[in-house]
């Protein structure tokens, strides 16, 4: 799960002697370049991804729920037009990306809520802490050219990386370039950058979503 990563990371951000930085790009893309299929598509691992989502929850103290109709609402709409809104947010006003990609995410796996239609996308964003008229100028920005290639060149990046899938983390160390997949490998992560893993939930910092 991206927000299952990508949270615990941002618990870690302060701890680590590390730079996040949160790249928007297209799952579908990814999957295209790389010939990989959504672990829903299969059967048996359809099967243990939900039952296992119950489980993720009080581990990692992230409030994820599966959505009612997750194939029907989620995955034939797609999440295009979050993904360029977000990308339109991090090319201008980064230090909101987090919080957006929160927000939108809650409303898909936390509350069982559309992304897809305008005025969800533009609530997200207001109750993140952006004002009405920002997020309306983001909204209208989706559509540029500026905004759809950088998340094309975002998601190429990724491809090139090796990425298969999401969510992909790419390390700078030492010199070094190393991609991870899946948020299982951030025992891992903490190995490459000489920093210590104290789980999800590290004791210092509070469970926050």
């Amino acid at each position: 799960m991206k927000i299952i990563h990508w949270t615990v990371l941002c618990r870690y951000q302060h701890l680590w002697n590390i730079k996040l930085q949160l790249r928007p790009a297209l799952i579908a893309g990814i999957m295209k370049d790389s010939g990989n299929q959504p672990p829903a598509m299969l059967p048996r691992k359809g099967q243990y991804m939900f039952k296992e989502i119950p489980l993720l929850k009080p581990f990692f103290q992230v409030p994820i729920h599966t959505p009612k109709n997750f194939f029907g609402e989620h995955v034939n709409k797609g999440s295009v037009s979050a993904m360029r809104f977000l990308t339109a947010v991090s090319m201008e006003q980064p230090d909101m990306l987090e919080k957006v990609s929160r927000e939108l995410w809650m409303r898909i796996w936390s509350r069982d809520e559309d992304i897809t239609e305008s005025q969800n996308i533009l609530a997200a964003a207001e109750k993140a802490g952006m004002s009405t008229a920002q997020a309306q100028h983001f909204l209208e920005n989706i559509t540029t050219d500026q905004v759809k290639n950088k998340l094309r060149e975002t998601t190429e990046a990724a491809c090139k990386y090796g990425a298969f899938g999401l969510p992909t983390t790419v390390a700078h160390v030492d010199d070094k370039t190393y991609m991870l997949f899946g948020s299982d490998r951030l025992e891992l992560l903490a190995y490459l950058l000489g920093e210590k893993w104290m789980g999800p939930v590290p004791p210092t910092q509070k469970a926050r979503l």
